[in-house]
């Protein structure tokens, strides 16, 4: 797909029209699996691909979008004044509720506008396109209309339409990365104070890999909630010992003082993980601030162990991958990310071996699976923005 594909659907769509062309990545989350909800830290990048907008301001008060990835959609048409949520509206759903949350806010956006998205963000690969399409639609109203939108604000803005407009109950981790993401650095993030650290990613030989398992995530949403509530459990035991609104607030040698107090062997498992995960988080930070990437992928293969073992939220698919990964030559690490069960995982590889990793992986995982995954490259990139001159989509 080239720029220039998209200028020409716009103006075959919307006719022609002074156009502006907006980004936002997806994002992955380096280390850092199911500490969120548990007062911990993340570690999330922003990756190169992700949803692109092209679009021009109109003089009434309609708005008019129409995405190529959905091409069975007509195009989706509303009006300013109407911007309730709509199931026949899909995926507009998304950009609909960040234009509402801008205007709650006091944000003027005093017309309508016509919208091409594109995205190149693999479907179902657990990379968050959703926010991806909120924060290049804010990026793109902030433009067009010219407000001064503090970046904070909109990430924040941005969750509260997956919250309140579309009905998930998902934290800021995606948003704040796909919001604030910079190009070859990771975020160390605490999700409850949004206090915020970058840190270097530089891959000089070394490359990223994300490997999609192909499989559909069917599990994911109610084993969060039961993973959510086992970690409540353990709290409320160790809270009758020491005085911490988290197992985020624990260090590990706090934790394995304590564990004997939690009554149930698999919710002390549970909270094993939160504990030991966000110290592993905390590691990564001063770990790639030492230029130490070796150290890093230990901490990556670690954390997947737990996921398997203390968390179970891996699944077969994503340990046949993961477990291949291992074994292969040039792996510095490799861990799932995500939700679990099904999705995604990750892998940092030597640059010159990655075609030999890219076969055998593969080939193990559909002698194992049944189907092949989807393993390709990806980079650590820049958050939301407007872009201009000579783009290529990569």
């Amino acid at each position: 797909m080239q720029i220039k594909d998209l200028k020409k659907t716009f103006a075959a769509l919307f006719g022609d029209g002074e156009v502006q062309l907006f980004f936002a990545p997806g994002r992955i989350n380096l280390i850092g699996e199911h500490t969120d909800y548990n007062g911990g830290y993340v570690f999330p990048c922003a990756i190169t691909k992700g949803t692109y907008a092209l679009a021009a301001r109109r003089t009434d008060r309609n708005i008019r979008m129409y995405s190529m990835n959905f091409p069975d959609y007509p195009i989706i048409s509303f009006d300013l004044e109407d911007l309730t949520f709509a199931e026949k509206h899909d995926w507009a759903n998304y950009p609909k509720g960040m234009i509402l949350k801008l205007l709650e806010t006091g944000y003027d956006i005093s017309s309508g506008v016509d919208v091409l998205f594109y995205g190149n963000i693999p479907n179902g690969a657990g990379l968050s396109s959703s926010a991806s399409i909120e924060l290049v639609t804010g990026v793109m109203l902030e433009h067009l209309f010219h407000l001064s939108i503090d970046r904070v604000d909109m990430v924040k803005l941005g969750q509260k339409v997956e919250n309140e407009f579309i009905g998930v109950n998902s934290g800021i981790m995606d948003q704040f990365a796909i919001g604030m993401g910079r190009q070859d650095h990771g975020i160390l993030l605490d999700c409850h104070t949004l206090v915020y650290e970058y840190a270097p990613l530089h891959l000089e030989n070394d490359t990223l890999l994300i490997m999609n398992t192909n499989k559909e995530r069917t599990l994911a949403s109610s084993k969060y909630n039961e993973r959510r509530e086992e970690c409540e459990s353990a709290l409320r035991d160790l809270q009758n010992y020491i005085d911490i609104k988290t197992l985020g607030a624990l260090a590990p040698k706090e934790f394995e003082e304590l564990k004997e107090h939690i009554k149930n062997p698999v919710t002390a498992r549970r909270a094993a993980h939160a504990v030991h995960e966000n110290q592993r988080t905390k590691l990564s930070l001063k770990r790639l601030k030492e230029g130490n990437l070796q150290g890093f992928g230990q901490l990556m293969n670690e954390s997947h162990v737990s996921l398997r073992d203390d968390y179970e939220v891996t699944g077969t698919e994503l340990d046949t991958l993961v477990e291949a990964a291992w074994k292969q030559e040039g792996l510095i690490g490799a861990r799932m990310t995500g939700a679990g069960f099904g999705g995604c995982a990750i892998a940092i590889v030597k640059s010159d071996k990655v075609d030999a990793f890219r076969k055998k992986v593969a080939a193990h995982y559909k002698n194992i699976v049944g189907y092949e995954p989807s393993i390709y490259e990806a980079k650590a990139g820049d958050g939301a923005k407007r872009l201009t001159g000579e783009v290529v989509i990569q």
